[in-house]
């Protein structure tokens, strides 16, 4: 391998965290209902094309992401709920723009839109 091959894979392997660095984070904002507004936080982690992370719930307890995904600025992900022993899946999708996410996120067959913005602590 040359010289210039070596720096070349260098600088590809120490860009990559750089590259899906941007969603990590705390992410907060507030999803609007006929019962006023409902607060969220989220916590993001992008592990390369992955991503994992939490949402913290009404009890204070945080829920743990699944089906993480990214893909250039578009997130996607589910969180498992359970009520009372009815499990329950939300589905969002998001766009990830500077410090804020745009998502759209799906309860039961009905979608609902809002925004989180990162936490200006970090």
């Amino acid at each position: 391998m040359t010289v210039r091959a070596l720096v070349v894979a260098f600088w590809l392997v120490a860009a990559a965290p750089l590259a899906a660095a941007p969603v990590d984070g705390s992410w907060s904002g507030s999803v609007p209902t006929p019962n006023g507004d409902f607060p969220v936080t989220f916590k993001f982690m992008a592990d390369g094309t992955m991503l994992n992370g939490s949402m913290l719930g009404m009890d204070g307890m945080e829920l743990p992401i699944a089906n993480g995904k990214i893909e250039g600025n578009n997130l996607s992900y589910t969180l498992g709920l359970d009520f009372g022993g009815m499990p329950f899946e939300l589905s969002y999708k998001g766009v990830l723009a500077g410090d804020q996410i745009a998502l759209t996120g799906e309860a039961g067959g009905m979608p609902f839109e809002f925004v989180v913005k990162r936490d200006k602590t970090q």
